[in-house]
């Protein structure tokens, strides 16, 4: 029994000195700046980065194939940080985006075809459509209103507003992209935070056809490009702001008869935030 002992016991010994040799010898060397990388990264393993979590973002930095300022959850600080560790010196980042919802057709706004009595997210509500039928609403292009915006997004920057359409915090949003990728109408698009005037509309039937079933879509009137000739365009019966001219889109805003463009710094625009955050808070 004791010599069994003995035995078990050298054996033990033996591999593990075996295994200890082994990780010596087939040990990849790993460069300290990534450990000091990831500690610095947010830990939001968002992947906005396009890579896959933190430390993966820190491995490709450190080597090379992603720039000091990739992270942008982090923003300038974290920037800033990673060019300290990597010794280098940082680069000048881009404006802060943030996202949007281009629709304003909630409740009471637009029309409905049927009761949708099916999976409660926005993915599974589109299914119909791509059948060949409508949703359930009458517009094909506006808001599912199923919140799976809300569900994907991981700063609690995305909540449900009172009238059913989805509310961007535009102080939380890091412009993750996650909302972007996961609305099935593709209807919510990041823009820098200076853009504040948007056309919440991305319908392109005739204006007749909208006004049937949207009190707030877009009808192609022209109104904003007579309004601001150099800062509107439309484009297949849709509006759009043209953002590289320096002009004042907010003049287009009391000449569009259905209040399609809005000015999302304006206060009516904080007070729904404001609801929606209040609605989030009492569910």
């Amino acid at each position: 029994m004791v010599e069994a002992i003995l035995s078990l016991g050298v054996m033990g010994l033996l591999f593990g000195g075996l295994l200890a040799y082994a990780a010596q010898v087939f040990a990849v060397p790993t460069d300290p700046r990534v450990d000091q990388l990831t500690e610095a990264l947010p830990s939001a393993q968002c992947g906005a980065c396009g890579y896959p979590g933190c430390r993966g973002l820190a491995e490709a930095i450190v080597k090379g194939r992603a720039g000091i300022s990739s992270c942008v959850v982090g923003g300038p600080t974290v920037a800033a940080e990673i060019a300290r560790i990597m010794g280098v010196q940082a680069e000048e980042m881009a404006e802060r985006q943030v996202a949007v919802v281009h629709c304003g057709g909630g409740a009471g706004k637009v029309s409905g075809r049927h009761l949708y009595d099916g999976i409660a997210d926005c993915r599974a509500a589109v299914i119909p459509q791509v059948a060949g039928k409508l949703g359930h609403t009458l517009c094909s292009a506006g808001c599912l209103g199923f919140g799976t915006c809300v569900a994907v997004c991981p700063f609690d920057a995305i909540h449900m507003g009172p009238d059913g359409l989805p509310v961007v915090d535009r102080e939380k949003c890091t412009a993750c992209a996650k909302c972007v990728a996961a609305c099935p109408r593709g209807i919510i698009e990041l823009h820098p935070v200076s853009q504040t005037v948007h056309v919440l509309c991305r319908n392109r039937d005739r204006g007749a056809a909208v006004r049937r079933y949207c009190k707030v879509g877009c009808i192609a009137c022209r109104a904003c490009v007579r309004a601001v000739p150099e800062g509107y365009v439309i484009q297949d019966n849709l509006a759009a702001v043209d953002y590289s001219q320096k002009v004042d889109f907010g003049l287009a805003i009391p000449k569009c008869p259905t209040k399609t463009i809005v000015d999302l710094s304006a206060p009516a625009a904080q007070d729904q935030g404001a609801a929606a955050e209040g609605a989030k808070e009492t569910a």
